[in-house]
């Protein structure tokens, strides 16, 4: 077996060591771990225009919701993924999602996803969510490298990720396919140190 020269950015097994934190938002919202109690949050996103127009969040019933909970903790452990809702402190419902998908531990990156329910709009929210959880995956997990990519056409991800700090490194071409067909996307990046 031929080893790399190249060390891990991050050990294997240094997340699944992790408790998901809960992480407090200046506008005081908190980032924590899905519950499931906030399956009627799912199942309410995967049915609202705005976000099903940019996001292929498939979710038809409470119990389909409980099971992608479940499956959000499975991933933190296996180091996949880690997703946080964004909700009022307190047990308070779910009014977003926020996580990091695409985790490569080795060579330190991951990409960043989220939507936010009506209710949770306009006030900075996915803004303030984005910086706590890039400082988060930078601090905390120890990743170099982290993207936010967008349909082209998706203005409001857009201005998200500049507010954020990332900065925008090109476009990929029909790079997803969405309910209405294959659409560009920008890249965005956040690098160690930019922050």
């Amino acid at each position: 077996m031929i080893t790399s020269p190249i060390p891990p950015v991050v050990p294997a097994g240094h997340m699944a060591k992790l408790e998901q934190p809960v992480l407090a938002l200046p506008s005081g919202l908190e980032l924590r771990p899905w519950r499931d109690s906030d399956a009627d949050a799912l199942v309410a996103a995967a049915h609202e225009p705005g976000i099903r127009q940019w996001n292929r969040l498939f979710v038809a019933s409470k119990e389909e919701a409980c099971e992608r909970i479940k499956r959000m903790r499975e991933r933190w452990q296996s180091e996949q993924s880690a997703i946080w809702a964004i909700a009022r402190p307190d047990g308070g419902q779910a009014v977003g999602l926020i996580g990091w998908g695409d985790i490569d531990l080795q060579g330190g990156s991951a990409e960043i996803l989220y939507w936010l329910l009506p209710g949770g709009r306009g006030r900075g929210a996915m803004v303030e969510a984005t910086q706590r959880l890039s400082r988060w995956a930078f601090e905390d997990l120890g990743l170099h490298r982290l993207r936010l990519c967008h349909a082209v056409a998706n203005s409001a991800s857009c201005r998200v990720a500049e507010k954020a700090g990332y900065s925008i490194e090109g476009t990929m071409r029909s790079a997803l396919l969405h309910e209405d067909g294959w659409h560009d996307e920008h890249l965005h990046a956040l690098v160690q140190g930019d922050i």
